[in-house]
């Protein structure tokens, strides 16, 4: 099988690529290295190219026998989202159609789908699932739910499999420290945290300490980047037997605290992480946490990174001895 992943060489997509190459794959990675690296990925074809070329993606096709396609790529930030709401529905809406339309010329007929939590906006619940009402408050969580509706359409009308997977907090790094998140501008908790430790990165702030939760804090579930990729190929085995458009959360069932990531972090470096407190960045949810119980039960996906300690080390490893 020959896989294109698109966004590759960014983060999650970069541990995906060598999960791929692991379980015996080709993979082509399409990529515009606006956020990506290409130091983060292992010997394999870079095409350098934005899902918004529609002529760039349909070289790609023409070159490749594309067998199955892993998208990540995409604008990601809440704030900016709500900032620049026209550049996310071009990228994450327009970016997506043209992939679709390159693919179905292509007869690729196999697409999974990086989606995300935010889907939700502010659930009803305290575990979300798959069946919660789905009412993003911010451009980015919108665009995401339009590309859905978008590949359920496509399975109807042109029998296109898809998986989509809604993210909820992507964490941590390969543990062979090969690999890890590196943005910039830095917007995630984790890195930010770890990164006001080793003075790499700016003092830390929290935004937020009056929302509706035990301590004030934001409560977000966290999984780690290393069993997001194992879901995904569980997802490509997936499509080969199941048409249609299927949707599966990524979770761990477990809810924290930002203060409690902190405390985590704490433990994890030996080290005391003082912290300012900021308004509330716009967009920003109470409380999401994920019920993962369909992608066990239809996927058998079992997270190997469990705890909160865990994913915090392997992502401490990393930024230790940050290479890119």
């Amino acid at each position: 099988m020959k896989v294109l992943v698109c966004g590759g060489a960014g983060y999650i997509g970069s541990h995906m690529v060598r999960a791929l190459l692991a379980s015996g794959r080709e993979v082509v990675v399409f990529d515009n290295l606006s956020t990506g690296h290409r130091e983060a990925l292992p010997d394999v074809e870079l095409v350098v190219g934005d899902l918004c070329d529609a002529d760039a993606l349909a070289r790609t096709f023409a070159t490749h026998r594309i067998d199955a396609v892993l998208h990540f790529a995409a604008r990601s930030l809440v704030g900016e989202s709500v900032a620049r709401p026209l550049d996310y529905y071009a990228q994450n809406v327009g970016g997506t159609l043209n992939l679709l339309q390159a693919m179905l010329r292509a007869e690729v007929g196999h697409i999974v789908f990086s989606s995300t939590a935010a889907v939700y906006g502010v659930p009803d619940s305290e575990l979300i699932d798959e069946s919660s009402a789905t009412r993003p408050i911010n451009p980015y969580g919108a665009s995401k739910l339009m590309v859905e509706r978008v590949l359920a359409d496509a399975a109807t009308a042109h029998g296109l499999r898809s998986v989509v997977f809604r993210y909820f907090n992507a964490a941590g790094a390969d543990p062979s420290g090969q690999i890890g998140e590196s943005h910039e501008p830095e917007t995630h908790l984790i890195p930010n945290v770890l990164r006001s430790v080793l003075g790499t990165g700016p003092a830390l702030q929290v935004f937020g300490d009056d929302y509706p939760t035990p301590d004030g804090t934001c409560v977000r579930d966290y999984v780690h980047v290393s069993d997001l990729a194992a879901a995904h190929l569980r997802a490509l085995g997936y499509l080969q037997d199941n048409d249609g458009a299927s949707i599966f959360n990524l979770g761990s069932n477990d809810g924290f605290s930002v203060r409690q990531v902190i405390e985590a972090a704490e433990r994890v470096t030996g080290r005391e992480i003082p912290y300012a407190v900021q308004p509330r960045r716009a967009g920003d949810p109470p409380r999401l946490v994920a019920s993962s119980a369909l992608a066990r039960q239809k996927l058998g996906w079992e997270p190997q990174y469990g705890e909160l300690d865990t994913i915090l080390g392997t992502a401490w490893q990393w930024h230790s001895a940050q290479r890119y």
